[in-house]
């Protein structure tokens, strides 16, 4: 490896893990706060809010890479224009461009490392955390989780525990049904077996019930009960997708097929994580285009201020095709590529403007 290269690869390296411990240090005491005040009532120990803030940041970090790598990049130029050191570059004849590309691959190669080793450490992180803060809400009643066997569902209603499987969902319905009531100690008080549930609400109505008392079966109309759950919050509780690892998010998506659960957001989430490392590579680009297009302005401040600003545009473009996708506007898979089509446009208008004489 040339000498130049390892130059490059050098600093921008410091660049990038400067930046990154700035962030985290900052994501850790916004957690912090956050779990502090989570607390506030709870007799617990200072360090509990700290391990769970330490638990919780890295899947923050995850989402705000590319901010990470916009101002590694921005950093990383900023030292080459005080040291005059990309104008020695120029008179040995290495240009621009030769830069971007060397950056350009060291970012793909840390992306693709994120992506399979970052993002699945944090999810695994998140996971824990999520299980643990449970602990401390009203949520720790409850419980739904999917799997190959259907949809399962613990629900705890006064003074009597809920265990529902079904097979899957349609629309607001609940299908091929068996329901096992306890009392608060665990004593079976009845089994349910029907083939359909309404949950639009959080009060179910049981279509053509069978019910089971000891030796006794029962078959009636319909009957109701309540529940901690309708539609729309079994719907919430499998939101948290950054919990869960890349396949996990391919056996979620499996087994969304089987309950003919949306697997909608699941897709978007799973093309976001394809797409990542690209994402940071054009972003890397970009940045590097913005410091090269704004030469003539002296202040560096400036010049981070403008690279953020342009960056904040984008993360608001892309949550704006991600809730589109997410309604069902647009494809998924156009929801999540149409903006690096549309940031790849820009990089291209703006690389006809360098001059690199």
């Amino acid at each position: 490896m040339k000498t130049y290269i390892k130059f490059l690869i050098n600093i921008f390296l410091k660049s990038f893990f400067y930046v990154l411990l700035i962030i985290f240090c900052l994501v850790f005491i916004i957690n912090l706060l956050t779990e502090l005040e989570f607390f506030k009532d709870i007799n617990i120990s200072i360090f509990y809010p700290i391990y769970l803030s330490l638990l919780n940041s890295p899947s923050m970090i995850f989402e705000i890479f590319p901010f990470i790598f916009l101002l590694s990049t921005q950093l990383f130029y900023i030292k080459l224009f005080n040291n005059n050191e990309i104008q020695i570059f120029k008179y040995s004849g290495l240009k621009n461009s030769k830069i971007q590309i060397i950056i350009s691959l060291v970012t793909l190669l840390l992306g693709l490392a994120i992506i399979s080793i970052f993002y699945n450490t944090s999810s695994s992180l998140k996971n824990f955390y999520l299980e643990i803060k449970s602990n401390y809400t009203t949520d720790g009643k409850y419980l739904a989780v999917i799997n190959k066997n259907g949809l399962w569902i613990r629900d705890k209603v006064e003074n009597k525990v809920l265990i529902v499987n079904s097979s899957k969902i349609d629309e607001n319905y609940l299908i091929d049904n068996f329901i096992t009531e306890f009392d608060k100690d665990y004593n079976v008080l009845r089994n349910i077996k029907s083939e359909k549930i309404d949950i639009k609400t959080n009060k179910w109505i049981i279509i053509n019930p069978e019910i089971f008392i000891q030796n006794i079966n029962q078959k009636k109309e319909q009957i109701e009960i309540f529940s901690n759950f309708d539609y729309e919050r079994i719907q919430s509780l499998f939101s948290n997708l950054s919990s869960l690892s890349f396949l996990g998010l391919i056996e979620l998506k499996k087994n969304y097929d089987l309950l003919n659960y949306s697997t909608i957001d699941v897709n978007i989430q799973i093309q976001k994580i394809i797409s990542y490392p690209i994402y940071l590579v054009l972003m890397t680009i970009f940045s590097s285009l913005i410091m090269l297009n704004s030469k003539k302005f002296k202040s560096n401040t400036l010049k981070i201020s403008i690279g953020l600003f342009l960056c904040v545009i984008i993360y608001y473009l892309n949550n704006l095709f991600n809730v589109l996708g997410a309604t069902e506007k647009i494809h998924f898979i156009l929801s999540v590529w149409l903006p690096l089509l549309f940031l790849t446009l820009i990089i291209l208008l703006m690389t006809y403007k360098i001059n690199e004489k």
